[in-house]
């Protein structure tokens, strides 16, 4: 994704789209967590796992619940994310690449190792995108609440979003965001590695926006990137 040259329809901040970044922004009504003392340090890492994409596709864009050239959207329920990055100085970080995947509203990701996977794939689903940062660090994306899915015995795995973020100067990041309020979360293995406060750092509140009508919920996740050294 992030090694591809060609964007095709990720100028995200252009025309239509970025007209819809604006009004998540100025509209989604969602109380964030994040305290400024927080971007002192990096947003926890987290393992990138065995989904990332590994084929490139026309439609990567921000609305994961529409693939192009196809007229249904994807099953399940709807949630928007936004949020920024930021530097360690909570200042906007422009032009940072923001990669994101996946598991379809059944619990299964769009990749050749979930193949056996008996879980159905979703069509209509997207599976993952990559967008850029605006001049203010902020990025945001439409998508379907993944579904849980077995990681091991005795071990299931909550509904999570995977973030690589990257731009020249930053160290890249590797994390996952989490959805507040899941059972699952707190017998996570891969969660529970971290302390509580950067769990939380990691987990965020969804609710119903105001001004969108397609009854979906939103959530802020704010990113923190260490500067790389000179």
């Amino acid at each position: 994704m992030s090694n591809r040259v060609g964007l095709s329809r990720r100028g995200l901040l252009a025309g239509g789209v970025g007209s819809i970044v604006g009004f998540l922004t100025a509209r989604i009504a969602v109380a964030t967590r994040r305290d400024p003392s927080v971007c002192a340090d990096a947003t926890p890492r987290q393992a990138e796992g065995p989904f990332y994409p590994t084929r490139d596709r026309e439609d990567e864009d921000m609305d994961l619940t529409r693939v192009a050239g196809r007229a249904a959207r994807a099953q399940g329920e709807v949630v928007h994310v936004r949020g920024r990055v930021l530097d360690e100085e909570c200042q906007p970080i422009e032009g940072a690449i923001v990669e994101i995947w996946q598991a379809n509203t059944w619990g299964r990701y769009d990749h050749e190792l979930d193949a056996g996977n008996p879980r159905p794939l979703d069509p209509n689903f997207q599976s993952w995108a990559e967008l850029r940062t605006g001049t203010d660090g902020r990025y945001a994306f439409k998508t379907i609440k993944p579904g849980a899915y077995p990681a091991g015995e005795g071990w299931i795995r909550p509904p999570h979003i995977h973030f690589k973020v990257s731009r020249r100067g930053y160290h890249e990041l590797i994390t996952q965001m989490y959805f507040e309020g899941e059972p699952l979360n707190e017998p996570d293995q891969l969660r529970r590695a971290r302390s509580p406060g950067e769990q939380e750092r990691v987990t965020v509140r969804f609710q119903p926006p105001d001004g969108l009508d397609d009854g979906g919920t939103a959530g802020t996740f704010d990113i923190t990137l260490r500067k790389a050294a000179a």
